[in-house]
């Protein structure tokens, strides 16, 4: 089956965020860009399925500024076979970014779409489950196992209480969770490889789709200093303070 990966370059995870002097949003000049951490892990998990013979083949697809083909070249060196990337210069949101994959399903045909859970730089958590919806299809959140049973997709994944276990129709939408596997580092050889594998540059007019904004950023700012703490000598002070002190009590 012919699996779509969606990546998105986000900035580096260890890299600390500056807000910009103006308030407008964060810096991300001469800032490290990576993949998304999830995308790795959707990456990862399906190149395992084509590893045991589950997926023919991987399609690497992204959506943002024409640097995110770096991020696609990443996926290729991963394991991927090919990428699309969709060129836009100005910010997409992910019901957006959900319409312009719908596009790209419509166009490849695959049976199953992974994508991280959410993206690392705005913890959004929707392009997945919009997705989903999009094309109405079933979906399993936050997998942390994938398995194809019976032409089946069988996703255990992380609820509050614990763990549930949905079986899929396919096609479906996955989205990957922490817990899902371990990626791997891409080798020199497959760094080289990727540089040859083809990849397909389109835009949003190209697909038909409209990603103009409907949010408005009104400000951006630092989050607020923490205040030091306190000690408490014994309990029946600690219990005085959450009460005539913090009023949580």
């Amino acid at each position: 089956m012919k699996v779509l990966v969606p990546v998105k370059r986000v900035i580096d995870a260890y890299v600390k965020v500056r807000v910009k002097a103006d308030g407008s949003g964060v810096e991300t000049a001469n800032v490290k860009m990576s993949m998304n951490p999830f995308c790795e892990i959707a990456v990862e998990e399906a190149v395992r399925l084509k590893e045991a013979g589950i997926a023919s083949e991987i399609v690497a697809v992204s959506c943002g500024v024409q640097q995110s083909q770096e991020t696609i070249r990443t996926a290729l060196a991963m394991g991927a076979d090919r990428g699309i990337l969709v060129t836009s210069d100005q910010p997409l949101e992910p019901l957006g970014i959900a319409k312009l994959l719908k596009a790209i399903v419509d166009k490849e045909q695959p049976e199953l779409v992974i994508l991280g859970k959410q993206a690392v730089d705005n913890d959004n958590n929707q392009t997945g489950q919009m997705l989903a919806a999009l094309l109405g299809w079933p979906q399993g959140t936050f997998a942390s196992k994938i398995e194809r049973q019976d032409g089946e997709l069988k996703v255990t994944r992380e609820i509050d209480g614990g763990l549930e276990t949905l079986t899929l129709k396919l096609p479906a939408v996955v989205t990957a969770d922490l817990r899902l596997n371990e990626p791997r580092y891409a080798s020199l050889p497959n760094i080289m490889k990727a540089k040859k594998k083809p990849l397909e540059t389109m835009t949003p007019e190209d697909l038909g789709v409209d990603v103009m904004p409907r949010l408005t950023v009104v400000k951006v700012t630092e989050p607020p200093a923490r205040q030091a703490g306190v000690k408490v000598a014994d309990v029946s002070e600690l219990v005085s303070k959450l009460k005539n002190e913090a009023k949580v009590i």
